[in-house]
């Protein structure tokens, strides 16, 4: 396969394809829409699930199992629920090669089946709060997919949780929020913009939808994760009550929130290059990789030691040798820059001889990007660049998103902003306006930022009186 990727400039979609397949992330599976995820891919969605596991139980929250399986009956409980998703659903109508009495829905998500349980667990006031979390996959029948991005199967995490008050549900719904902004700003050097989602553009029976949006690299925006504070909507549908202080009958107040593998393609989109992946060092599945250079057996007895001591030296990174004998070190190099590996250390003869070594940053390419240490140095500055690599990512992406974020002056100004960037606009908060806006321009509502300034404007596209700023952007 060639290593040659399409400019991201010229043309982006093919790019982010082409990186994705290049670098062994995913494939395309048999079954139109869905994707295989490769181990390097894989690996990268463990790092992701073990940095957001761990911020998880730190908040108190416990994971656990629901069944993929769902009687439809369930989503028909929750009529906006089921109306927002009922495109999307896959119907199971046979099993065991019996026609069932009961069609089954593959889980687009599992607010009901996790309802009906906590129906069944909720008691009293001394049950709650209930904080549970899923790992697992989902199903979304959609029409056009885009590896990561958007397939019919994806992998995902769900939180579930259940209180005994309208201010501590709304109180989890946005600490939740801000556990994955960090997650993302400090994890994946993504800067993205915590906010509230449009009546709109927010989830199929929510009271409140927040997300995460994040600027890509051809400036469309990606929903990154999202928060919903679900109200008593589903609690009135499947009977969750509980035995108040005052041995009152109350229906608890639910939150739901996600974050998937389509998280994946952000970390691909906003940091990428022409040469591949760049990867932030924190969650990279290999941070290190250490080629040895040597032309024949003589000079590789006097390298493979030195490969040795350095993988001792910084054993706590994740490390991998290539000790490939059958292509050449360039074919090497540019093999492990297309994976997007944040830093590449040679090991030559000469370097032996000087007592040296090469290191190579991947997110500055070129002569710029590399320097000669000696080899007794090594491990405070693998430290040192490993720690600017992440947060240089986070400072580029903060650069790219300023500049193509803009503040139009008029209607005529903001069509032409959106098509190469966001703009950042007053909004009366009408849906119809919403909607013209959508249709003149494709872009939509992103968020509804939580950082607002002070006093009123005017609406972008009515001119009347509005109080809130809003993102507006083409989106994936």
């Amino acid at each position: 396969m060639s290593m040659k990727l399409p400019s991201r400039s010229e043309n982006f979609s093919d790019w982010y394809n082409q990186v994705v397949l290049k670098a062994e992330l995913a494939d395309y599976a048999p079954v139109r829409g869905c994707m295989v995820v490769r181990p390097y891919g894989w690996t990268l969605w463990e790092n992701i699930q073990a940095a957001l596991d761990r911020r998880f139980k730190e908040t108190g929250h416990v994971n656990a199992a629901f069944p993929l399986l769902i009687p439809i009956s369930f989503l028909e409980k929750e009529k906006d629920h089921v109306k927002g998703f009922s495109p999307e659903l896959a119907v199971v109508t046979i099993g065991g090669g019996e026609k069932l009495e009961e069609p089954l829905i593959v889980r687009p998500t599992s607010e009901t089946v996790i309802g009906s349980m906590y129906s069944k667990w909720i008691k009293s006031y001394r049950d709650l709060p209930v904080l549970i979390n899923q790992w697992g996959n989902v199903v979304r029948w959609e029409m056009r997919t885009k590896l990561f991005l958007r397939t019919l199967e994806f992998y995902w995490q769900e939180g579930h949780t259940a209180h005994a008050t309208s201010d501590e549900a709304q109180e989890e719904t946005l600490k939740m929020l801000d556990v994955y902004t960090d997650f993302a700003v400090n994890e994946a050097a993504v800067p993205v913009v915590p906010g509230r989602k449009s009546e709109r553009e927010k989830f199929a029976g929510a009271v409140d939808s927040y997300t995460i949006e994040a600027m890509m690299g051809d400036t469309r925006a990606l929903q990154s994760a999202t928060s919903h504070f679900l109200g008593q909507n589903f609690a009135r549908a499947f009977d969750i009550q509980f035995l108040d202080w005052n041995n009152q009958m109350q229906y608890v107040w639910t939150t739901s929130w996600g974050l998937s593998t389509r998280f994946i393609g952000a970390i691909i989109m906003t940091h990428g290059d022409d040469q591949g992946l760049v990867l932030p060092p924190r969650l990279a599945p290999i941070q290190v990789v250490i080629i040895p250079i040597y032309r024949n057996d003589d000079e590789r007895a006097v390298v493979m030691p030195v490969v040795d001591m350095v993988r001792e030296a910084i054993s706590d990174y994740r490390i991998h040798i290539d000790d490939r004998q059958e292509v050449t070190p360039g074919f090497k190099f540019n093999d492990w820059e297309m994976r997007g590996v944040p830093l590449r250390i040679e090991i030559g003869p000469k370097d032996v001889a000087k007592e040296t070594l090469t290191l190579s940053r991947r997110d500055i390419l070129g002569k710029t990007g590399k320097k000669q240490i000696p080899q007794k140095g090594l491990l405070s500055e693998v430290d040192k660049i490993l720690i600017d690599i992440q947060s240089s990512l986070l400072d580029k992406a903060k650069q790219f998103r300023e500049v193509n974020t803009h503040d139009p002056g008029d209607f005529a100004e903001f069509i032409e902003v959106v098509k190469n960037g966001w703009a950042f606009s007053w909004w009366c908060g009408d849906p119809e306006c919403e909607a013209r806006i959508k249709e003149e321009t494709t872009a939509t509502t992103r968020c509804i930022p939580q950082d607002q300034p002070t006093g009123n404007g005017r609406c972008i596209y009515c001119g009347n009186n509005a109080t809130e700023r809003v993102i507006f952007a083409r989106a994936y």
